[in-house]
């Protein structure tokens, strides 16, 4: 006897399954999205004398300067401290980024590695 098309038993069960667990996945995802732009993430370089201050979309919020720090025959090192503050923060934010990515796709057997 020859089956007729469609899925073998219990499959469409199985996809709505799959799609109701991508949509929540989806959602969460959004969510967390959200939830990162709206945090703060703060750096310093120079023992303390520069300090940024970005949020999750890599905003700079804040900027603070040690009026000690500024010399004006040497504002190449000011210059460097900003970058490095500045590169920092952004950092928080790709690590934080990354370590909800991995939570969320984690549980579904690693398909996130190199997808997100």
């Amino acid at each position: 006897m020859a089956k007729r098309g469609g899925y073998g038993g219990g499959m469409p069960g199985n996809m709505n399954n799959i799609m109701k667990q991508a949509q929540r996945m989806q959602r969460q995802m959004e969510e967390q999205q959200k939830a990162l732009q709206e945090k703060e993430f703060t750096a310093t370089a120079g023992g303390g004398v520069v300090t940024a201050v970005v949020n999750g979309s890599k905003e700079v919020i804040r900027l603070e300067i040690d009026p000690e720090v500024v010399d004006p025959e040497d504002v190449e090192t000011l210059e460097d401290l900003v970058i490095a503050a500045l590169n920092e923060a952004f950092k928080k934010v790709d690590e934080e980024q990354a370590s909800f990515v991995g939570k969320m796709t984690g549980g579904i057997g690693g398909l996130g590695g190199g997808l997100f």
